[in-house]
């Protein structure tokens, strides 16, 4: 009897050893999910966005604010402009050099229709609706520049959309009733809401941020949504998406709709930066210079276009300190050369092969060979 007691005892302190570790498991289980929903979002988002994010947000509070308007800003607006044609040649296999154009078609608008230092053409609207009417002038014309090119490929569509743009700017060169000729429209400037005055190097810089990111992640998600996997079928085979169902000159008309909504978005910000926009903003030269950010950075994935901006934007900053400043082309000439005969794919294409070559398992591979 006392034997059988003594066991019952020891069974009844293991049962309860047990049960107790299983509470303590559950109670340290329960204390640990505060930070799995964390781990869980930066998987989600992946580990280099939230690098990105944590740089760029962290970036403009140490430096000074030249740095953060003249660098920052700036390389977000010129970034948000590639991205459409990132968007529209990476994806869509239309490379268009009229995006600029279309950033100055919205530029203008906003100056016509809002307020500037020319009240006699400026209509002096307020301010949202000018801008709204900015954003869907400059993307009806996207549109209907898409509608001339998209029955051409390859040099035909650039020469194309090269006439458009060089159509434009000499008609506001000569045009003085509307777009006031070579002088175009001064003091253009953003809203001062809230108190704030968005013209500021700070609040600008985050409000070029925020659009930028909403661009960004925007067209990340539209390239894997069914309508992006649609037009990268229709860039690599268009008769045969055509001959499965697909509509192919509606998906690129969509695709210059998006394109051209956000070329419209860097250019009402890039009026605002500059606080004025003249001829020279649309000119050949600048039509040249979106393509050469798109394809310096590496127009097969969106964050190609922002990189290409950062470096361009650096260049005409930097350079111009050691050559003199006629001789800026001749560099980025030279550079963009150097990434289309080394790297077609861009300083990411570039970043991919040597991450490729320096990878552990490739290491292994050649040595099992």
């Amino acid at each position: 009897m006392n034997r059988d007691a003594g066991a019952a005892v020891r069974q009844g302190a293991l049962t309860s050893n047990s049960v107790g570790s299983s509470a303590a498991k559950k109670v340290s289980a329960q204390e640990q999910p505060s930070f799995e929903w964390l781990r869980d979002t930066i998987k989600a988002i992946g580990i280099h966005h939230v690098a990105i994010m944590l740089f760029v947000l962290i970036f403009p509070f140490v430096v000074s604010p030249f740095i953060a308007f003249q660098i920052g800003a700036q390389s977000l607006i010129f970034g948000l402009i590639a991205l459409s044609l990132t968007f529209l040649g990476g994806y869509g296999g239309m490379v268009s050099l009229a995006q600029m154009t279309v950033a100055g078609i919205a530029g203008y608008s906003l100056a016509i229709l809002g307020a500037s230092g020319t009240p006699e053409i400026s209509l002096g609207w307020p301010w949202w609706v000018a801008i709204i009417f900015a954003l869907s002038i400059a993307t009806a014309c996207s549109i209907l520049i898409g509608w001339l090119s998209v029955r051409t490929e390859g040099i035909y569509t650039i020469m194309i959309t090269v006439a458009i743009g060089a159509a434009f700017y000499y008609l506001v060169l000569q045009n003085y009733s509307i777009f006031n000729g070579f002088q175009g429209f001064q003091k253009v400037y953003p809203p001062k809401l809230f108190g704030i005055d968005w013209r500021a190097p700070l609040p600008f810089y985050f409000l070029c941020l925020t659009l930028a990111l909403m661009g960004y992640f925007f067209v990340k998600h539209l390239i894997r949504a069914p309508f992006g996997i649609a037009l990268q079928g229709t860039r690599d085979n268009a008769r045969r998406m055509n001959s499965l169902g697909f509509n192919v000159l509606a998906h690129r008309l969509a695709a210059y709709a998006v394109s051209g909504f956000i070329a419209a978005l860097g250019g009402v910000l890039l009026v605002w930066y500059n606080g004025l926009i003249t001829p020279g903003s649309v000119n050949t030269g600048w039509l040249i210079n979106i393509l050469v950010i798109s394809v310096l950075g590496g127009m097969k994935h969106p964050i190609g276009a922002f990189l290409g901006a950062i470096i361009f934007v650096l260049l005409q900053t930097f350079a111009i300190d050691l050559i003199n400043r006629e001789r800026f082309n001749l560099v980025i000439g030279g550079v963009f050369l150097a990434i289309v005969l080394f790297s077609p794919d861009g300083l990411l294409g570039l970043w991919a092969r040597l991450k490729a070559r320096l990878s552990p398992k490739k290491s292994i591979k050649s040595t099992v060979r």
